[in-house]
């Protein structure tokens, strides 16, 4: 896979279908929620590593902030396909050189070692030895938890259970799946509540929630996902709020058909438990070109979060590193209590 493919081109379940999109049943639409919102509280990182200039005097980068910061691997996908770097490398990378203590995995990126304890337990060590905490693990390419066929869906709800194992193993909160299917949006959301109750279930015995992104699609559609998650009516399954992730025809690059994704994170954020800071592009004064991170992080805030928020570096132009520090610089500047 070249270095230009996304992790949405890289994986046909990832939903960038070009089905239209429909309106749930009036039943799902009208189902109530029935659950408060729940949030990952990790302690403060006390490690004496240097932290980015921009940190507070006591060295922690989200001291002051309403939310912790994480990093999501994905930002590093170029040198990671490359093999300038090693899935095992990741922990030590966030904190050294960004001072970040909270990691989120990508399954592509240790894909054979879900079940494999002794090197599950190297990267357990590297992360305790830094005082890194190990967030989630974000899981693609195991079948489509929207498959309209009884079959598979059943196979692709089974195929994330070693994900969840291995995610309490590594002291996870969650791990991210996708709501993706063929289909008529009815049909698909139907499938994807039955999955995910199923998948919620297991995780629950686990101590593990089980939470859906926006990742193109149908599931980029706020209103949709969101009547999924109230469907479903559980309190171990709920989103992973990304804020750039709201195209439903098309690729980002070229995207036909969005969703406003200020009016999707608004209807993502009661289910949140965790949050996707994705950027792309920056201007001279250092905002985001495409996403409005005071707006955003204000109904992040208005929504009661105080979990962790994921960095995404998902642009061209920069480095993968200076793209990095530019979204945390975002985090920081317009995150504060």
């Amino acid at each position: 896979m070249s270095n230009n493919n996304n992790r949405r081109q890289f994986l046909r379940q990832l939903g960038w279908y070009t089905m239209g999109v429909g309106m749930l049943p009036a039943a799902l639409a009208a189902c109530n929620t029935g659950k408060s919102t729940k949030t990952e509280e990790g302690t403060k990182d006390s490690s004496t590593a240097p932290a980015p200039a921009s940190s507070s005097q006591s060295g922690a980068i989200d001291d002051g902030l309403f939310f912790k910061i994480s990093l999501a691997e994905w930002s590093f996908h170029k040198a990671l396909f490359a093999g300038k770097m090693s899935h095992l490398d990741f922990p030590g990378r966030a904190k050294k050189e960004f001072g970040i203590s909270g990691v989120e995995y990508v399954n592509q990126f240790f894909k054979d070692k879900a079940k494999d304890k002794a090197y599950l337990g190297e990267l357990k060590k590297r992360c305790d030895d830094l005082g890194v905490r190990s967030v989630l693990i974000m899981c693609d390419g195991e079948g489509e938890m929207g498959d309209l066929d009884n079959k598979r869906r059943q196979q692709a709800v089974e195929n994330h259970y070693k994900w969840v194992e291995a995610a309490q193993f590594l002291g996870c909160h969650a791990i991210r799946v996708n709501a993706a299917g063929e289909g008529s949006p009815d049909a698909v959301a139907k499938a994807a509540a039955d999955s995910l109750t199923k998948l919620g279930t297991f995780g629950k015995e686990h101590g593990i929630s089980v939470i859906v992104e926006n990742h193109g699609g149908i599931s980029s559609d706020g209103k949709w996902l969101s009547g999924i998650m109230k469907a479903v009516n559980m309190p171990e399954v709920g989103t992973l709020p990304d804020l750039g992730n709201f195209c439903i025809k098309g690729t980002p690059e070229h995207c036909e058909q969005a969703y406003d994704r200020y009016q999707g994170v608004t209807e993502l954020m009661p289910f949140a438990k965790g949050v996707s800071a994705k950027s792309y592009n920056f201007g001279d004064d250092g905002n985001e070109t495409e996403i409005d991170y005071g707006k955003m992080l204000n109904i992040v805030k208005a929504a009661g979060y105080k979990g962790y928020i994921g960095i995404e570096y998902e642009g061209e132009k920069l480095s993968e590193e200076d793209g990095i520090r530019k979204t945390l610089a975002l985090l920081q500047k317009y995150g504060r209590v």
